[in-house]
């Protein structure tokens, strides 16, 4: 009532009042409706506006008492006073509205929560009979829905169907009531099916029929085109159906599927070219919105992209958006231009760069642009700092107070548009990874800890999981598939456009986050080419523009030839402008084959590079086939930036190898240390990626690197070592599982290995063998040691490095090799012979830098490893060393080798149980496995134990070195290798001596055999370098002789040392001939020093001990003898088997054919067949080494004296164990040798040292040797049997040949000997020796032989003394003539010997006759001596003249006492002409030479007297058994006399004739001797018995008489005293003369 009065101040109080009450909940609906009634009169008067307003409000939400009519009179008066003059009334009244709408859908929602327990039976709504059938809502409801339906009905301009008493509305204010209520109910709308209805039914065609005019309207086309004027669009309505739009899709969509589609198709139209500026920003206000709701998108995606007849809207928002970007770049941004260029098809130009020329602009030092911008082409837009990102916060959008189209501000769309793209990446990965990541950690028990979420496959996943849950992830992850599918061909046309327009840090920074995000998310997916393109688009990004790079154009060739035709719509692919306004930070050189000129990187390159990095790092596992792209790339950025590998394949910044061309400024110089990093933390990742990743990984780099190979080949420029380095990297940190991608890895290394560029090769070689280094040393689970397979895996790269020449890398191979031994040695296990067989691998040619360092190795290996490497191993060292020995390039390391040799058998000797124990027990297991194969077991040497093969092996090896051209090694290797059999043979097996012997020894034998006698005479000058050779050793010939002297001592020692053991093998004999073959063939040679050596060996092998020698020669083994319970049974002798003692003590020896049997005695027989064999051999060598030579020349090869020696020397051994079978035969044999030995005459050179000096009578030792032999003979034969005695013959025949030396030297053949006085010292002349002190030495062996034999049957029986007399006969007539005076003296003094003791053993068997022939010889002998036809030497002295007559007075005084007294025992002949002989003795005596001074000592008047003497007593003698022996003797005397007569007259004459001249010397000496030969006569005619003498002599005697009286007279006064000497004695006749006899007589 109060109300009523119009009152203003009434209506205010009243109004007041009314609020009061409502406020205290005391109105009842009635009361309501009378109050809305008053409160519409007020309206109606226009008073109170705004306090009417207020008790409305307050009317309505107090309580829900009003409701249907009334509520909607409230409605209509608040939308009446909305419309008033007053601007502050409408506002309130607005607001009101805004209110009152909110409190009407408030009790809907309040209602429903009250009622919600009940469940009430849903009546079926009849389809569309009346848009009024609310029967079914309740109160609140009903008031909701008719309110709403008018709402549409006033904006749609129709008349409202509950609203009544509305007078006018506006579409915009409608239209935002339309919105707030949607926004903020919409469980109301979903809740209810009347609602539902009307969102479809109403709703949705008035939005579509309101935006027609935006459709419709082209921008700036004329209007004459079209029949009807185009509405134009109206910026507050189209902006808030926009928002309506937003609404709908966003709350409602899933009722509103296909309404949608065509809102969403409306929107994309909107972006066109051709719109007006403020509705293509509201546009894309309106799809960011969308943008941000990532749950929304997918349902587009799978309500429309998926299904098959539908529009790919999601797909056409993207590639909208992405048009949109390029039209803002192609259109300039004027409002009015009609500049449209058309899109349909124009190709996209290509991607490659190479068209264009342009490198790019330098210089832009300090034009870089300050505001954050995009710049393409000339377009420059600035970006503008829109929203915050995943918030879409509009700006036009909510410019509700707008009329006219605001102006939009340069970039704003784009920046909407390019945060769209932003926020539509990060929402699609954030929400598909978020779900991506549930069903694992659902499907997975456990997942991997890592940096990197772990992904499993689907396929894991299907196993791992429920079966429903993997349905439902199958079917969301096709709608993934779908979502990328459908965006990535626009996005990345978009943000590529973006990435190469981008001037600002921040903005590129986004764009390159956004396209990793979906590179990683493709890859999650399994996308390839999406995955691909997206990182291609990075890697376009990091290489300066026009960088041609193949790997790019490859990948990308699908991509950028085409354009990418998205339902209708083309999206192309702008190539990126080369005009970029960027800093330059870095120019370097391309990596291409030929380098064009410099290239720049930019900041933004450089920014690229590290969000690759990035990609790569995080997202490793999914890049699979695009390790490629990433991997080239970085390459390439690496290359240009100069990044150099160093340590572990780390890549540090290099210094500029390349010259100038690379320049760094100081801002990337910081950055490089960075990169660098990054680079290594990326493939340090790696070890967090699974299997496969990882194999992508290495198969990206294995190509990188074939590629970078390929290029390095033909040319020496430095190549790009990124992928080599790299894969260095991965496969250190990724040692864990080596296993699985080491083949790969060290196969590619190794390829790059062989590569001819030789910093390739050599990082290559690094690489691997770091790796290999690497893996050794890492701690595997389980351990190396354990895990054989994996070692030998690791080592086995190791080993294939060899087939490799580069020396290069064979000397990191060793390097490496050195290096594992020093850390690993210990451990190598079953990988020692990869180790040593890559020591063994080099060759001789590979120069010596590599055979020094693979040396080094071996010498480690030896001195520090043998005992930690498996037994069966040793082998291989023991062939290595020897091929280092072989090696010809140094001779230090041969000597040096064959010294480890050496050490290698002390060691197999020291530790000789251990090993074999190990290898009897390896030769078991690969015995069984043999057989199991059914093959034969193959190893050098097979059937002998193992641990003797192994010693056969060192053997066999230093057998090699033994015949090594080089002397040096030969020596060391023969003296090694004879002492280590000498050292440790005892170890072998008895069995295993046979080996030794043929297939060592011989073997040896027979190869230095042939290479000393076919090898090389010429003179070495030199022995390398300026070192001197001695002249012994100036020709291959003499260095091998040496060698073949050292073998052959060393085999003959074992053969003398060993003897023991070889003999009881079976084929001993067979061993001697062979081995007296070799010292026969060594012996003849041709070389002195060999063949001297030969018989030093030979002579060695014939003082063997037989084993039957008697101090060796025990009946039993000597432990049986014992009492005591010894341990030598039958049960340990397999124990004793084998020895390990250095000693060969008697003992020891036993105890190797232990207890079980007794020692091996070998027969006499076969001993002696050795013996025979042996002096068989010497015949052969005695006989071919002193026969003469046929021709002479200077070059004949005459044996030396030491060898004859030598060779002589041995016969007297030989000779002890033969003596038994010695026969005349052999006894010949002998003899031949030993004349030919003593005849080989000396050259000159060696003369001095054999003989002392010629003057000296020495023998030789060759001729020592030989007498010694024949002395060793006699004794024999003395002791010997009766049968031997006869070879006393032969050796007087020997020795009388010898005696004859003296006087004629032997001949060699036809060689021309020289007398030692003419030879030349330094002339190869041959001199022949001074036999005669051997001959002297012969005769005084004959001799004493005589004298011991002389009675022997065989010398009597053989005419021995006949032979001696007629071999003395030749110095004794030669007697002055003799070569030595000394000779025929010893002749005579020896033949005097001899006849004392021979002829009175020859009268004995005087009977016999077996001496007749004697007899006339020794006549001859006296003879020849006593009366020689040589005159003495003139400078004789006379002392010397009277001790030589004194001799010849000896001889007749022999002939006096031992042959004359027993004439009667001796021929008649023989008598005579001894007489015959005296009785010239006696006359003949002058020697007609002398001078008159000496004639008287001259004239052997001594001698002459004795004669006469003899001759006189034997005349006289009183035992002369014939007449005609006396008459011989009277008629000499006669004559004897009858001369006397004759000479002294003669003197008488001439003395009266010649006055006072003295007469001649020559008749003086001869009348004296006449005068004493006188007085002798007279002399012995006294001293015999009368009756002897002839009556007839004693006339002629006396008839001298007067003659010698008459000789008084001469004046010389020797003449007196010889005639006084001749008158004396004739005193005796002097006596009364007799009384006259009866015959008449006086």
């Amino acid at each position: 009532m109060g109300c009523g009065t119009k009152e203003p101040k009434i209506t205010q109080l009243c109004l007041a009042a009314i609020q009061r009450l409502m406020s205290h909940e005391v109105v009842s609906e009635a009361a309501a409706g009378n109050i809305i009634n008053m409160l519409w009169q007020l309206m109606e008067n226009s008073l109170e506006e705004l306090k009417l307003l207020q008790t409305v409000l307050v009317l309505l939400t107090t309580n829900t008492v009003v409701h249907d009519e009334a509520l909607s009179k409230a409605i209509v008066l608040c939308f009446r006073l909305h419309f008033t003059k007053d601007n502050i009334t409408n506002n309130t009244a607005a607001a009101t509205v805004r209110q009152v709408v909110t409190v009407v859908f408030e009790r809907v929602v309040a209602e429903d929560e009250r009622y919600k327990d009940t469940v009430d039976q849903p009546v079926a709504v009849q389809g569309n009979s009346n848009r009024r059938s609310v029967s079914t809502l309740k109160p609140c409801a009903k008031d909701a829905y008719m309110l709403f339906q008018d709402l549409c009905q006033l904006v749609n301009a129709d008349a409202p169907y509950w609203l009544v008493g509305m007078t006018e509305m506006t579409r915009t204010f409608g239209l935002e009531l339309l919105e707030s209520v949607l926004n903020d109910f919409p469980q109301v709308f979903l809740q209810h099916q009347e609602f539902s209805f009307l969102l479809k039914e109403r709703v949705c065609p008035l939005v579509i029929k309101l935006f027609s005019p935006n459709i419709k309207f082209r921008q700036g086309s004329s209007t004459s085109s079209s029949p009807a004027p185009v509405e134009k669009p109206y910026f507050p309505i189209c902006m808030r159906l926009l928002r309506v739009v937003s609404v709908l899709i966003k709350q409602f969509y899933s009722l509103l599927v296909t309404e949608c589609e065509i809102f969403l198709s409306l929107l994309v139209k909107f972006l066109d070219a051709d719109k007006p500026q403020w509705l293509r920003a509201v546009a894309v206000e309106s799809i960011h919105r969308l943008c941000v709701q990532p749950q929304l998108l997918r349902s587009f995606c799978q309500s429309y992209d998926m299904k098959q007849h539908s529009t790919k809207v999601f797909r056409d928002i993207v590639n909208a958006l992405g048009s949109f970007i390029q039209s803002l770049f192609l259109v300039p941004n004027t409002g009015n231009t009609s500049v449209a260029p058309s899109q349909t098809g124009s190709n996209a130009s290509g991607n490659t760069g190479s068209a264009q020329t342009n490198p790019g602009v330098l210089g832009m030092g300090g034009g870089a642009s300050v505001l954050p911008a995009f710049e393409y082409r000339g377009t420059w837009i600035p970006i503008l700092n829109v929203t915050v990102q995943g918030s879409a916060k509009a700006t036009y959008l909510e410019m509700l107070d707008k009329v006219e189209p605001p102006t939009i501000p340069e970039g704003y769309a784009m920046s909407v548009a390019f945060h769209c793209l932003l926020d539509l990446v990060r929402g699609i990965t954030t929400m598909i990874e978020g779900e991506l990541g549930e069903p694992e950690t659902v499907g997975q028990t456990t997942t991997e800890t890592g940096s990197l979420p772990a992904q499993s496959s689907p396929e894991q996943q299907d196993l791992q999981s429920v079966s429903d849950q993997s349905e439902k992830e199958l079917v969301s992850r096709a709608v993934w598939e779908e979502m990328v599918n459908a965006c990535w061909c626009g996005l990345l046309a978009a943000l590529s456009l973006l990435l190469d327009a981008s001037t600002d840090e921040a903005a590129t920074e986004n764009i390159l986050k956004a396209e990793l995000t979906m590179a990683a998310l493709c890859g999650k997916l399994g996308l390839v080419t999406s995955r691909d393109a997206f990182i291609t688009a990075i890697c376009k990004g990091s290489l300066p523009p026009h960088y041609a790079l193949t790997v790019l154009n490859s990948t990308t060739a699908a991509l950028s030839s085409k354009s990418y035709s998205i339902q209708g719509q083309n999206v192309q692919m702008i190539s990126p402008s080369s005009e970029s306004h960027q800093q330059v930070v870095a120019v370097g050189q391309p990596l291409a084959l030929q380098p064009q000129g410099t290239v720049m990187l930019t900041s933004k390159n450089i920014q690229c590079m590290r969000t690759l990095l990035n990609l790569a790092h995080c997202h490793g596992a999914v890049l699979g086939t695009s390790w490629q792209l990433v991997l080239a790339t970085l390459q390439h950025l690496v290359w240009i930036l100069g990044l150099k590998p160093g340590v572990g394949g780390a890549l540090k910044p290099g210094r500029a190898v390349e010259g100038p061309s690379t320049v760094l400024t100081t801002a990337v110089m910081t950055d490089l240390p960075v990169i660098s990093s990054i680079l290594s933390r990326l493939f340090e990742s790696s070890q967090y990626l699974d299997d496969v990743s990882l194999h992508h990984l290495i198969n990206a780099l294995c190509s990188l690197s074939l590629e970078a190979m390929d290029m390095a080949y033909g040319n020496n420029k430095e190549p790009s070592l990124f992928a080599v380095a790299k894969l260095l990297e991965t496969g250190l940190v990724n040692m864990h599982r080596i296993e699985i991608l080491w083949r790969p890895l060290t196969g590619h290394l190794l390829e790059v290995c062989q590569h001819p560029n030789s910093r390739m090769r050599e990082w290559g070689a690094e690489a691997l063998t770091s790796l290999i280094k690497a893996g050794l040393t890492f701690s595997h689970d389980p351990p190396l040691s354990q895990n054989q397979r994996l070692q030998l895996l690791l080592l086995n790269p190791l080993k294939e490095l060899s087939n490799i020449s580069h020396p290069d890398i064979r000397i990191k191979q060793l390097e490496c090799v050195l290096q594992i031994l020093q850390s690993q040695g210990d451990s190598l296990g079953p990988g020692w012979p990869l180790v040593l067989g890559v020591m063994g691998a080099i060759r001789s040619d590979q120069g010596e830098s590599l055979i020094r360092t693979a040396f080094q190795c071996l010498q480690l290996v030896v001195t520090d490893f043998l005992p930690t490497m498996p037994c069966t191993c040793l082998q291989i060292v023991v062939e290595v060393a020897g091929s280092f020995g072989l090696h010809n390039q140094e001779l230090n390391i041969s000597l040096t080798s064959i010294g480890l040799l050496w050490n290698i058998s002390d060691y197999f000797f020291q530790r000789g149980e251990i090993i074999e124990k190990e290898l009897n027990k390896e030769e078991a297991v690969l015995q069984k496995q043999a057989e199991e194969k059914g093959v034969m077991l193959n190893r050098p040497f097979h059937p002998a134990p193992p641990f003797d093969c192994l010693w056969l092996c060192l053997y066999a090896k230093l057998g090699e070195l033994c015949v090594d051209p080089r002397p040096a090694v030969r020596k060391s290797a023969g003296q090694t290798l004879f002492s280590t059999i000498g050292a440790h043979g005892t170890l072998l097996q008895h069995s295993t001596w046979h080996t030794v012997i043929w297939k060592v020894l011989f073997h040896l034998l027979d190869r230095v055999r042939e290479s000393s006698t076919t090898a090389d005479k010429e003179k070495i000058e030199s022995g390398g370098g300026n070192i001197l050779i001695h002249h012994s050793r100036d020709t291959a010939e003499k260095q091998w002789a040496e060698t073949w002297v050292l073998t052959l001592a060393g085999v003959a020692r074992i053969f003398n040392t060993r003897r023991y053991l070889l003999q009881p093998l079976g084929d001993f004999s067979q061993a001697w001939d062979v081995l007296l073959d070799h010292i026969q063939s060594a012996a003849l040679s041709k070389n002195n020093e060999v063949s001297l050596a030969a018989l030093k060996s030979f002579q060695e092998i014939l003082q063997i001990v037989s084993p039957v020698r008697d101090s060796e020669k025990p009946d039993t083994p000597p432990a049986i003898n014992v009492s005591v319970p010894v341990v030598v049974g039958t049960t340990t002798a397999t124990s004793l088997g084998r020895s390990f003692m250095r000693t060969d003590s008697i003992g020891e020896r036993l105890g190797r054919y232990s207890g079980s049997e007794p020692p091996v005695v070998t027969d006499e027989i076969e001993d002696l067949n050795l013996w025979w064999a042996a002096w068989n051999s010497w015949y052969r060598i005695g006989s071919e080494s002193t026969r003469p030579p046929v021709t002479c020349d200077k070059l004949t090869f005459i044996p030396s004296q030491p060898f004859l020696t030598a060779l002589i020397q041995i016969f007297p051994a030989l000779y002890q164990h033969i003596k038994t079978g010695f026969s005349m035969d052999d006894l010949q044999k002998l003899g031949v040798i030993l004349h030919g030995a003593v005849s080989v005459p000396i050259s000159s050179d060696a003369s001095p040292f054999i003989l002392p000096s010629y003057t000296e009578a020495v023998l030789t030792s060759l001729q020592e040797a030989v007498l010694t032999a024949l002395d060793v003979l006699q004794k024999a034969i003395c002791v010997g049997s009766e049968s031997m005695q006869i070879m006393y013959p032969a050796i007087f025949d020997q020795l009388l040949a010898f005696v004859e030396f003296s006087c004629k030297p032997p001949q060699y053949g036809q060689l021309e000997t020289k007398h030692i006085a003419n030879a030349k010292y330094n002339q190869a002349e041959w001199v022949a020796l001074n036999y005669v002190p051997f001959a002297e030495r012969s005769l005084e062996v004959v001799v004493d032989l005589y004298q011991k034999t002389a009675c022997h049957k065989a010398v009597v029986t053989e005419k021995v003394l006949q032979n001696i007399i007629k071999t003395l006969r030749i110095p004794l007539s030669l007697k002055y003539s003799c070569p030595s005076e000394s000779t025929w003296k010893l002749a005579v003094s020896s033949l005097l010997k001899v006849l004392s003791i021979g002829l009175p053993v020859a009268r004995q068997h005087a009977s016999s006759g077996k001496f007749d022939s004697m007899w006339p010889e020794l006549a001859n002998t006296f003879e020849d001596f006593l009366f020689t036809k040589s005159t003495p030497p003139d400078n004789l002295s006379i002392q010397e003249f009277q001790k030589n007559e004194s001799i010849d007075v000896e001889v007749v005084q022999l002939i006096s006492t031992e042959i004359l007294p027993y004439a009667n025992f001796i021929p008649k002949e023989f008598v005579g002409q001894i007489m015959t002989m005296l009785n010239k003795g006696s006359i003949h005596s002058q020697s007609s030479s002398f001078t008159e001074a000496e004639i008287d000592i001259r004239m052997r008047e001594e001698f002459s007297k004795v004669c006469f003497e003899t001759l006189l007593q034997f005349s006289f003698s009183n035992k002369v058994t014939t007449p005609q022996e006396g008459y011989i003797s009277r008629m000499a005397l006669s004559v004897l006399l009858k001369r006397s007569q004759d000479v002294l007259h003669r003197y008488i004459e001439d003395e009266r004739l010649s006055g006072k001249c003295p007469l001649p010397r020559q008749q003086v000496t001869e009348i004296i001797f006449v005068l004493k030969a006188v007085s002798t006569l007279i002399d012995s005619l006294k001293k015999t018995q009368p009756e002897n003498v002839d009556a007839n002599t004693w006339a002629q005697v006396i008839a001298l008489y007067p003659t010698l009286v008459e000789c008084i007279t001469c004046s010389s006064s020797e003449v007196c005293s010889a005639l006084k000497e001749a008158l004396v004695p004739f005193k005796d006749f002097m006596h009364p003369p007799a009384s006259k006899v009866q015959n008449g007589e006086s």
